[in-house]
């Protein structure tokens, strides 16, 4: 039941129902040594990245610099406390995401949002490469009114870009404002580090994302 690729998004009547208690996850970062559940140093961000599997996605942003932390999770959904098995079954709203913590003295938000773009196709809805289910659709969670700004319009003019180079799909990318994300399992964290030869379904467009200009002053 669980492994049924669901092409459409459930209702909240027809989602599953989950549980009030956390899944058990892992304590520290298997890359970095950080407890995967404190709170980021006082100044640093968050953002909410979700694009296809989360395995390879989070090792994108993990190697970045000025990112603290990585985790991967599921967001966007209605399952309270899902299961991995249970966010594949496609009634649990959820998509992969990786939740990533920034210092914005090193990294912007914006250059997050370009080096989410460039990693994936957001072009293709329910699905990333042969990676097919809602869990697989493109997805930026925000955290402000800011955030959902530069999203949008990075968005924008990403589409105007991939249509110069001969791209004819809209980017179906889903932003909204983070509701809740839950943490996935303990293997899917850093599954890359503890699997250097595992899955990992990461590829671009090779289009390039412009950077929104800097503010003056």
């Amino acid at each position: 039941m669980f492994f049924k690729k669901a092409a459409d998004l459930p209702t909240p009547e027809t989602a599953l129902k989950g549980r009030p208690q956390p899944i058990p996850t892992a304590a520290v970062h298997y890359v970095t040594g950080r407890a995967l559940e404190a709170a980021p140093p006082e100044g640093f961000e968050t953002a909410v990245f979700g694009l296809g599997c989360f395995w390879g996605a989070e090792r994108v942003f993990w190697q970045t610099p000025g990112v603290w932390l990585t985790r991967v999770g599921y967001a966007g959904g209605i399952t309270p406390n899902p299961t991995y098995e249970e966010v594949c079954s496609g009634r649990t709203g959820h998509t992969e995401i990786v939740e990533v913590q920034f210092d914005p003295r090193e990294v912007s938000f914006a250059a997050l949002v370009k080096l989410f773009l460039e990693s994936h196709d957001p072009t293709q809805g329910m699905r990333q490469g042969n990676d097919v289910g809602t869990q697989y659709r493109s997805a930026i969670y925000t955290i402000s009114g800011e955030q959902a700004a530069t999203a949008a319009q990075m968005i924008a003019d990403y589409e105007a870009a991939l249509a110069a180079a001969g791209h004819r799909a809209k980017v179906t990318t889903e932003v909204k404002p983070l509701d809740v994300a839950y943490l996935a399992e303990d293997y899917h964290q850093q599954y890359l580090a503890k699997n250097p030869n595992g899955y990992c379904g990461i590829g671009g467009t090779g289009v390039s994302c412009p950077l929104p200009p800097v503010p003056a002053g």
